[in-house]
């Protein structure tokens, strides 16, 4: 039997809203079953399980502030040793053994303590809540701007996971039929509380360049066969089945990650961990309200088409609601890639307890030397931003060189997963 923790799904998250369980006490659960929906200042996000089990007790009631590392239920696993009894069993430092074992070395969510968990009226909870009348279903936010502005959540369709009502349902709702005016500075999108997210990144990032000793390097890369290959490759498929750039980047990211365990990993609690999976961290623009790096994961196993499907979906879940607890903690390393966006280099902040970050720019036709001669050719500004604690500059660029000499190579990257590129 063990206390199931409010999860840390970030550096930038101290606590979020249980906006909904899924569960009740006495369901069976399995792994990778999603028991609550819990809104933090990036969004809603479902939390998941790790172990199978049977729900003992929910702590929390909906529309409660729950602090990382907070008991919030109670699971009997199938590790217990013991029958259920009738005393709550005590917190362990961690949400659960077997969860670490399984994601090895997966960053580390906050000690368990008891803490105080506290409602709007400052109520310490200490009971499991009552059945209630069932109601619609809205995010915290979202149903103090309605009762701000004297709107109805009735007839309102929800974005948010199972049709949850977001905040900005309301926006779009408010759009169709005259209502009160939001307080000034404070405009929503798609659920998101663009303020209360900028804060959440601007913490993280400041504690991330107080503490990380950064280092930074650049190189140009020559995008000229990466550019010829996708044109033929995409004029024999379908137009959903078409490739972008990024996916041939990533993939030339996750490919190098296999011989650069230092550039993929965590440091904390003082040591740096490598770890076994190459989950990429994708920073998603959330169309005027801020960014969230979801991982793509296991993106080394993963084919060309595989990857840009998953990319694709993660996308769109990032910008529509529906991402999991694990796609928000388990990034391995973080690619920013600003080509898009007109921006010829970008230079990335670390995303702790990860060790690098890495940027990629708009693909431009430069003057390119090739022997003796020059020409023009498309060329794409590469940087890598990285933890001096665990890496320096030699193998920082010997791993840019590496995703350099991939790109040079793109139909190397279509090979099946399973297969292993010729030497």
């Amino acid at each position: 039997m063990s206390d199931f923790l409010m999860p840390s799904l970030g550096a930038d998250m101290d606590e979020a809203v249980l906006v909904e369980w899924q569960v009740k006490a006495g369901d069976t659960v399995h792994r990778g079953d999603v028991i609550a929906v819990v809104e933090t200042a990036k969004g809603a996000i479902e939390v998941e399980v790790f172990e199978e089990g049977v729900v003992e007790e929910l702590y929390v009631p909906v529309d409660t502030t729950v602090p990382v590392g907070s008991p919030i239920a109670r699971l009997a696993t199938q590790a217990s040793v013991a029958p259920a009894s009738q005393t709550p069993a005590e917190p362990e430092t961690a949400p659960n053994a077997s969860v670490e074992a399984d994601r090895q070395l997966e960053p580390s969510t906050k000690p368990a303590v008891e803490v105080s968990v506290k409602t709007e009226k400052n109520d310490r909870i200490t009971q499991t809540p009552t059945t209630t009348p069932e109601r619609l279903k809205a995010s915290p936010l979202a149903r103090q701007r309605a009762a701000q502005s004297g709107q109805s959540l009735a007839g309102v369709t929800g974005s948010g996971p199972q049709g949850a009502i977001l905040v900005g349902d309301l926006t779009s709702t408010a759009q169709q039929a005259p209502a009160a005016a939001e307080p000034k500075g404070e405009k929503s999108h798609a659920g998101f509380n663009p303020i209360e997210m900028r804060k959440a990144i601007a913490a993280a990032m400041a504690r991330s360049k107080r503490e990380i000793p950064h280092y930074y390097l650049a190189t140009a890369v020559d995008m000229l066969a990466a550019t010829r290959w996708l044109e033929a490759y995409n004029a024999s498929q379908t137009p959903e089945k078409r490739l972008l750039m990024s996916a041939l980047i990533f993939k030339a990211v996750a490919n190098a990650l296999r011989d650069f365990p230092e550039m993929n990993g965590y440091f904390q609690e003082g040591t740096y961990q490598p770890s076994p999976s190459v989950n990429l961290g994708i920073a998603i623009n959330l169309r005027g309200a801020g960014l969230m790096t979801p991982a793509l994961m296991d993106a080394d196993k993963l084919d060309l088409a595989e990857l840009m499907t998953k990319l694709q979906d993660l996308t769109r879940r990032a910008r529509q609601g529906g991402l999991r607890s694990s796609e928000m903690t388990r990034g391995t390393i973080t690619i920013t890639a600003l080509g898009e966006r007109g921006a010829d280099t970008v230079y990335g902040v670390i995303y702790p307890p990860q060790v690098a970050i890495l940027g990629f720019g708009k693909v431009n036709s430069r003057p390119w030397a090739i022997g003796d001669m020059l020409a023009v050719r498309p060329v794409m500004q590469a940087t890598l931003a990285a933890d001096h604690r665990v890496s320096d500059g030699h193998r920082g660029g010997l791993f840019l060189d590496r995703i350099n000499q991939t790109l040079q190579d793109p139909e190397q990257l279509n090979q099946p997963a399973h297969q292993e590129p010729e030497s």
